[in-house]
């Protein structure tokens, strides 16, 4: 649940997330599977190796990513994003919890790999618009 400083409380840890107003909780507990979009788990999917040929069916075509304070548009420009990722490092992500609210889907995620300063928890935001991600914005916790 939400702590009054708007951070996530899991296994006596706390996690830092986006505040924001009125939300739904989709996951509370690590033991239950953790209920995503399909959009968003085909996403996941190919962010830990999957097929990154799926990755296009993931985006709308006018789709923005912004990730490490640089933004990519289009789709040809997050595959690129994401092709760049695979090459620079080898890693894995595993999505924690997710919160829904004011039309976004936000998701933490565990990050661990061969990349400096792993392991971090990064907030993935969500917009989804027809069955696509719309945006996505992802910071650290």
């Amino acid at each position: 649940m939400p702590g009054p400083d708007g951070c996530l409380i899991a296994s006596g840890s706390r996690t830092k997330v986006h505040k924001i107003a009125s939300y739904n909780q989709i996951l509370e507990s690590e033991n239950m599977t953790l209920q995503l979009p399909d959009v968003v788990q085909a996403y996941f999917a190919v962010t830990n190796g999957g097929d990154a040929a799926q990755l296009a069916s993931c985006f709308r075509s006018d789709a923005t990513v912004s990730d490490e304070r640089k933004t990519y548009e289009g789709t040809a420009a997050i595959e690129a994003w994401q092709q760049e990722a695979r090459r620079a490092f080898i890693y894995q992500v595993q999505p924690l919890h997710a919160l829904q609210g004011q039309g976004r889907l936000t998701v933490i995620a565990h990050l661990v790999g061969s990349f400096p300063g792993s392991p971090v928890q990064l907030s993935h935001v969500f917009t989804l618009e027809g069955g696509r991600i719309r945006s996505l914005e992802i910071t650290p916790c």
